[in-house]
Parts: structure tokens; sequence; C-alpha cells
């Protein structure tokens, strides 16, 4: 699993096997099968513990610093700039897998939840109805995603020229979750 997730890191899921990975992590061909039915199940089962990764550290962010939002924000950028090809067959590998599509949304699905609860928690929701707040934290994380896919993933060359300093980039987007979430 720590061999495919590193692959995935250089080289789209659409080119990986079992005996490339088989011989990148030193086993046996038919080790392989042992513990997986076939190559999409191995795949699932990255992307699922990756999600869960993802959620943990994002969650655990919003709980450590003064500021939830930022701090999320700020462990979301790094996680997916630390991790751009498994994010890229998140965002990206969703059409041709349908096991990364179910795990995308499984994250998308679970952290517009999380947002959700927070502001009823604070109090914060207003007048909106709980569907209003979950299409807005799904809008905003397609924004999000969007960004950081063309930064970190197609490295679009105009992005990266005006998101040189990290640190303005955690705040743009953090102003837009603000901003969006707000009555």
């Amino acid at each position: 699993m720590v061999t495919c997730a590193r692959r995935l890191a250089s080289e789209p899921f659409d080119r990986l096997t079992v005996s490339g990975l088989c011989k990148a992590a030193g086993v046996a061909h038919g080790t392989f099968y042992v513990y997986f039915e076939n190559l999409n199940t191995l795949l699932s089962e990255v992307l699922g513990l990756f999600v869960d990764y993802v959620q943990i550290r994002m969650r655990s962010a919003a709980r450590q610093g003064e500021d939830p939002v930022r701090d999320t924000t700020a462990a979301y950028y790094t996680l997916f700039q630390a991790n751009a090809g498994l994010m890229k067959c998140l965002v990206m590998g969703i059409d041709a897998f349908p096991e990364a599509r179910a795990a995308f949304q499984r994250l998308n699905n679970d952290w517009a939840k999380t947002v959700v609860r927070a502001l009823k928690r604070q109090n914060k929701i207003g007048q909106s109805t709980e569907d209003e707040l979950m299409r807005r934290a799904y809008a905003l994380g397609g924004m999000v995603d969007q960004y950081l896919t063309a930064l970190f993933v197609t490295e679009d060359p105009w992005i990266a020229a005006i998101s040189q300093d990290p640190d303005a980039v955690i705040s743009t987007l953090t102003t837009l979750w603000m901003k969006g979430m707000q009555e």
C-alpha cells in the first residue's frame, strides 16, 4: 500500500500495474493477491485510508489553534502540496476510477457536514437552512480544490506566479470560507 501511494505521486493510477507495484515493493507477484483481489481493490483501500488521514489532520488542525478556519485551510493546503499524486487521483481521476470518485465524494460530504455542525455549535447559522449551508460548503470546497489542483497538480503557471507566498494563498482561501459561510 505504501508503494502504491508513493507511485501515485509520480505516475497516473491508470499506468500502475500489479507487477510494477510488486517489483517496487520487493514482493512476489502472487503475494499481491493474498491481500488484494485486484488493482482497483488496492487503489480503493489506499485512497480510502488517505481520505481518513486527510479528515483526521483537518479536524486536528481545527482544534489546535486559535483560528479553526485558517488552521484547517492551512492543513489542507499542506496536505494537498505534500500529497499531490494522491490528491490528483481523488480530484481528477474520478471519471475513470469509480473508487476514487467514491472516496472524494465521501471526503467532500464528511467535510461539508463538519463545517455545518461547527456553525451550528457556534450558533452562527442565522436564517440559513442546513441544505443552504451544505450547498455553500460544497461550493467553497470545490473552489479550494480547483485552486489547489491548478497550483500543485496541473501546475498552472499563472496560478503559480500569484501563489509564491503560501501564507497569502491560505489567507485568501480562508477569507473565501469565512465570507461564503456568513449570513
